[in-house]
């Protein structure tokens, strides 16, 4: 394995008291794509304590796009599946150092639309420790967020939500973590320009998360002389723009929610309408794409979504 793909963490003692810093994984450098989240937050959602060792979670390829509004092929599945499983966490504290991979196996079932993950065990307790510090609701936005960036910002965010802010983050330690910068120096560094990072970072990671989340944040930069050193995050809780889709439910149903919606988003009330939209796969597969390329820029309707959704359908 090459080394420029393990996940440094690097523990030091707190001289006041930190709030829900024992998560390893969230303060871990990585680069995961935003599919690849897409795949963690989800297996994140499925976990329970009462789950054996050996539990195998099985993840339905049209849930998670019907959840995040986004489409993923098997060829980028098993791309984000292989990369995620091959990198290496590292943890370390006073009294041991630990070297800790993902997943145990990964089964794709053919001609069924899902796949099989087994986690490797000495991971179990991070990711449990992780789920802990999200609720249901918060795990439906973290998929609904676009950027890899943002994903990675409300999961860092998400720590401090009893608080009025993060802590303030050295840019560099930031940049590691977000896997900007490399620590070894092997890798050349991204958006080193402080308007690059504001542009294709931060900015829109404040804007996804607050539209989308239960949390209200901003950034403040830290000048150290004339050079700004640091970044710390605001939060506020806010009321949730829209209702969580519940993981618990039967895969069928939470794609029905999400749907509805969907719908609801595009102004589409009329019962027949969407009674007749709800019992065709057809018209929700295209209800999902549709709105995910509505989300990406990539279909023009500011004027009325809804009716040009009903055209596309041959509805109207």
């Amino acid at each position: 394995m090459k080394l420029e793909d393990t996940a440094v963490v690097l523990v030091e003692p707190a001289p006041v008291p930190v709030v829900r810093q024992h998560n390893a994984i969230t303060q871990a450098r990585y680069d995961y794509t935003a599919c690849q989240l897409d795949i963690f937050f989800y297996l994140l959602s499925r976990l329970r304590r009462d789950d054996t060792a050996d539990q195998e979670y099985t993840i339905y390829v049209k849930d998670v796009e019907a959840l995040t509004g986004r489409q993923w092929n098997y060829q980028q599945l098993r791309e984000a599946t292989a990369d995620m499983g091959s990198r290496m966490f590292e943890v370390e504290n006073e009294r041991t150092y630990q070297q800790l991979w993902m997943f145990q196996r990964v089964e794709y079932i053919k001609g069924k639309g899902c796949l099989q993950i087994q986690l490797a065990a000495p991971i179990r307790p991070f990711l449990f420790n992780l789920k802990e510090n999200f609720t249901s609701y918060q795990l439906h936005s973290a998929l609904k967020l676009s950027s890899k960036y943002a994903k990675r910002i409300y999961q860092l965010v998400s720590q401090w939500k009893d608080k009025t802010s993060t802590r303030t983050y050295p840019l560099d330690e930031f940049k590691q973590m977000l896997h900007l910068k490399d620590p070894k120096g092997k890798e050349p560094e991204l958006f080193q320009n402080i308007s690059q990072l504001k542009a294709r970072v931060l900015d829109i990671a404040v804007r996804q998360v607050s539209e989308h989340t239960d949390l209200k944040i901003d950034y403040e930069l830290v000048k150290k002389g004339r050079a700004y050193d640091a970044v710390r995050f605001t939060i506020a809780r806010q009321q949730p723009q829209q209702l969580p889709i519940p993981f618990e439910q039967p895969a069928e149903d939470a794609r029905v929610h999400a749907a509805r919606q969907s719908l609801e988003m595009l102004g589409i009330t009329q019962p027949q309408l969407v009674a007749t939209i709800l019992a065709d796969p057809k018209h929700l597969d295209q209800l999902f794409k549709f709105t995910y390329q509505l989300k990406t820029d990539k279909v023009k309707a500011t004027k009325n979504p809804g009716g040009l959704f009903l055209k596309i359908c041959g509805l109207r």
